[in-house]
């Protein structure tokens, strides 16, 4: 909270903040704190406040300074504020304005994880591929044998499509002229996803020597390879800036919104009969000719310079698009507001419109690549593609999965205590 004094020339700042990165050594922090609600529209709003402060401001303190499972090189930690006064010239963009602010720079704070992701796959394809190389098992280096050379198919494939994601939309956040939001969340969530995937089969791959420290392989004399150390590293990824669920709901209240917006209006209960059926023929003026065009609609031309062998999978994602946008409307039809209940059929619609667009990235990076010269970079785009169409059709097949109801019933069986003999046999230290 942040109260104003002397006359609202300052403001007094209390409260705490958990996992503040770099807190406990920050000479500068810029923070958000709650200041008095503000009466808007005869409704009482709450207000978000940004305040520059710095660090070594009176009444500021770490508490506790946190330890992970990796990120042993940052400074993170319990910072308290206890009466922390600041000038009101310390505001930035002015009262109420802290949210706006903390959402515009978001989009391209949450890029940094994607770009992070991508360049901890590559070592991990780098060390994968050399013991791969190495190692030798029935007469033949392991990367040979089906079982592995799948998994570094896998790897390599979906990294470059990770660092295409990625290059796409950053360059956007460069140009500033579109807004990223879901691109954004898109890239962070694919890419946390398969950068933990392919550290773990890096792991894998290496067997016991994936799984022990690189100071341990060092001291027996062996290529101090850090792969426990990157999959630790990785981890955090599908967490900070939104966990993977977080992302995924919010993905599915952006697609979800523009179709909220036409039919709220219908279900407010404090809106009178006229208003609901003017609202009714708007938004049936509307679906009756964005409707059939999910149908209609033609497929638009291949871009110049795309290969063969990706024109087949830009037609794909074309009609996988609209195919997709029929799904999500005719559930919402069906559940209507009980929709946003509906989890994992929002993470399935989510997953598959993240594939779609992973999938677009990488063949536009294809081309371009193949406008340069890298001629191989089409055949890593057709494989990427069709790993993510097995995956697409898979989660159009399971959106109305039987099991959701079986594995709910059982979830609340646990909570209420009623499979606890399964925990029976602990040995408590």
């Amino acid at each position: 909270t942040a109260e104003p004094v002397d006359g609202g020339s300052h403001y007094v700042i209390n409260g705490e903040k958990l996992w503040c990165t770099n807190g406990p050594v920050a000479d500068l922090l810029v923070v958000m704190a709650r200041t008095p609600d503000r009466t808007i529209g005869g409704k009482r709003r709450k207000q978000i406040t940004a305040f520059i402060v710095e660090g070594k401001t009176p009444g500021i303190e770490t508490t506790h300074r946190c330890d992970f499972m990796g990120l042993k090189g940052i400074q993170n930690g319990l910072t308290k504020f206890t009466n922390v006064k600041v000038p009101r010239e310390n505001i930035i963009w002015g009262l109420g304005r802290g949210l706006k602010l903390a959402l515009v720079t978001l989009n391209t704070g949450r890029l940094t994880l994607p770009a992070g992701c991508v360049g901890g796959a590559k070592r991990c394809l780098q060390i994968a591929r050399t013991w791969a190389n190495e190692r030798e098992q029935w007469g033949q280096a392991i990367g040979k044998h089906e079982a592995i050379s799948s998994k570094l198919a896998w790897m390599t494939s979906h990294l470059f499509a990770m660092e295409a994601v990625t290059w796409l939309t950053s360059g956007w956040a460069d140009k500033g002229e579109v807004d990223i939001r879901i691109e954004a969340a898109m890239a962070k969530l694919f890419c946390s996803e398969v950068a933990w995937k392919i550290a773990d089969e890096t792991v894998q791959i290496r067997g016991g020597r994936g799984y022990e420290t690189a100071d341990s392989l060092r001291a027996r004399g062996e290529t101090p390879a850090p792969a426990e150390r990157i999959l630790r590293e990785l981890r955090i990824n599908r967490i900070i800036e939104g966990t993977s669920e977080v992302m995924h709901l919010f993905l599915a209240r952006e697609v979800l919104d523009p179709h909220l917006q036409l039919a709220f209006p219908m279900l407010q209960k404090d809106k009178t009969t006229q208003q609901k059926i003017q609202a009714g023929l708007q938004a049936g003026g509307f679906y009756a000719l964005w409707y059939p065009g999910l149908y209609l609609a033609g497929a638009a031309p291949s871009p110049q310079g795309l290969p063969k062998k990706l024109k087949k999978h830009v037609t794909y994602i074309e009609e996988s698009s609209r195919r997709l946008a029929r799904a999500l409307f005719h559930r919402m039809a069906w559940y209507q507001q009980a929709l946003e209940k509906r989890q994992l059929v929002l993470f399935r619609l989510v997953d598959i419109g993240t594939d779609l667009f992973v999938m677009a990235a990488t063949c536009s990076r294809a081309q371009m690549l193949l406008a340069q010269g890298q001629d191989n970079a089409a055949d890593l785009a057709d494989l990427f593609c069709r790993y993510a169409r097995q995956r697409i059709e898979q989660s159009f097949a399971s959106l109305e999965n039987s099991t959701d109801h079986k594995s709910r019933k059982a979830s609340e069986a646990l909570l209420e205590g009623h499979y606890a003999w399964l925990e029976e046999g602990i040995v408590h230290s």
